[in-house]
C-alpha cells in the first residue's frame, strides 16, 4: 500500500499499486510526484519505484500535445468559462502550497532561480558590458521567466519536468514571451513615471502575462487583457499574495533604495537651491553615491536568487487557483 502527494500538495491513501498504476494511466501522477511506501517514512519520487516504471514510461510515450488556444473558438469559449465563474484565491493555501512544493523539489527550483537571475545581474556589470547585457536581459527577462513559469506548472500538475523547462521559452512563444516581458515592463515603468498608483495597478493587474503566454501560447496582448480583467476582480488579494511572496526581497530592495535615497538628498538640495545648478557634477556626484550604495542593492538581488523559488511557486498557484480547471465550475 502507498500514499501520494496530490497536485494540491495534499497526502491521499492509502492506495494499492493497481489504483496508482491507474492514475499514472489518467495523467493524475507523473514520475515527479511524491509516494510513501506504507510504513517507511520515506516520501521519494515516483520515479524511484521500479514497479510503476513500465505505467511511466508508457506515460510518457502517449502524452498529449500542450493544450493551446490559437483556435479564435476554443479561446473565446475558454476565456467566457473563466469570467463566468467567481474567482477563487486562497491566500493562506497559496503560500502552504508553495512552501511543500519547493522543498519537495528544492534543488530543481534553485538551479531555475540561477539560470533567471544571473542574467538579472548584467545591469551591474562595468558600464561599457553592463548597458548592452541589461538590455539582453529585459528582452529575454520574459523568455526566461515563462520558462520557469513551465517547470513550476508541470510539477503542480504532477506531470513529467526537469530543467531543461527553463530555456523551453526559446523554443515556444519566444516572440510573445519577449514582447510580453518587454511591453508589460515599459508599460508599468510609464506607469511609475506619471503616478505611483498606475503603476501599481499594472504590476498586479498583469502578473499573469507571461504565465498565460508560456502555458495557452497565446498572443502577449491578449494575455495582457485577459490577466487584468481577472486579476482585476481579486485585485487587492492579489496584491496582498504578491507582497508576501516576495516579502524578503521587497524589505531588502526597500533598504537598499532608503540608503541610495539617504546619500543622494544633499546633493539634490543643493541642486535646488543653486541659481545655476550644475547638472554634470551632480550627476557624477551621485553616481559616486550609488556605488556606495552597492552592496546593499547587490544584497538585495541576492535575497531575490533564494526568494525566487517560492514566490514563483506562490503565482502559479494563485494562477492555477484563478486559471486552471476546476471540478465544478462556480457561478
Amino acid at each position: 500500500m502507498y500514499k501520494i502527494i496530490g497536485g494540491d500538495q495534499r497526502e491521499y491513501g492509502p492506495a494499492t499499486a493497481d489504483e496508482i498504476g491507474r492514475w499514472i494511466a489518467e495523467g493524475r501522477l507523473g514520475d515527479q510526484s511524491l509516494v510513501q511506501l506504507e510504513g517507511s517514512g520515506e516520501w521519494k519520487p515516483l520515479s524511484r519505484y521500479p514497479e510503476f516504471a513500465e505505467a511511466l514510461g508508457a506515460q510518457a510515450r502517449h502524452a498529449p500535445d500542450p493544450v493551446t488556444l490559437r483556435s479564435p473558438d476554443s479561446f473565446q469559449g475558454w476565456i467566457a468559462l473563466i469570467l463566468s465563474r467567481r474567482p477563487e484565491l486562497r491566500i493562506g493555501s497559496c503560500l502552504a502550497r508553495a512552501g511543500r512544493l519547493v522543498l519537495a523539489n528544492f534543488f530543481v527550483f534553485s538551479a531555475a532561480a540561477m539560470a533567471v537571475w544571473v542574467l538579472s545581474l548584467a545591469a551591474f556589470l562595468p558600464h561599457n558590458l553592463g548597458l548592452p547585457f541589461g538590455i539582453l536581459s529585459w528582452i529575454l527577462d520574459g523568455v526566461l521567466y515563462g520558462g520557469m513559469y513551465v517547470l513550476v506548472l508541470k510539477r503542480i500538475r504532477g506531470q513529467p519536468a526537469s530543467l531543461a523547462d527553463v530555456v523551453s521559452g526559446f523554443k515556444a512563444s519566444f516572440l510573445q514571451l519577449i514582447l510580453a516581458g518587454v511591453i508589460s515592463s515599459f508599460l508599468t515603468t510609464m506607469g511609475i513615471c506619471l503616478c505611483l498608483i498606475p503603476w501599481l495597478y499594472l504590476t498586479v493587474a498583469w502578473a499573469f502575462t507571461v504565465p498565460l503566454v508560456a502555458d495557452k501560447q497565446i498572443e502577449f496582448w491578449t494575455a495582457m487583457e485577459v490577466s487584468r480583467r481577472v486579476v482585476s476582480r481579486v485585485w487587492f488579494e492579489m496584491l496582498v499574495l504578491l507582497a508576501l511572496a516576495y516579502l524578503p526581497f521587497l524589505l531588502a530592495h526597500l533598504v537598499a533604495q532608503v540608503k541610495l535615497m539617504t546619500l543622494s538628498a544633499p546633493i539634490v538640495r543643493e541642486l535646488m537651491a543653486a541659481n545655476q545648478p550644475d547638472f554634470a557634477r551632480s550627476m557624477e556626484l551621485m553616481a559616486k553615491n550609488a556605488n556606495f550604495a552597492l552592496p546593499q542593492i547587490l544584497l538585495s538581488r541576492f535575497v531575490l536568487l533564494f526568494n525566487l523559488p517560492f514566490a514563483v511557486s506562490v503565482v502559479m498557484y494563485a494562477y492555477e487557483d484563478l486559471f486552471g480547471a476546476r471540478t465544478t465550475p462556480n457561478a
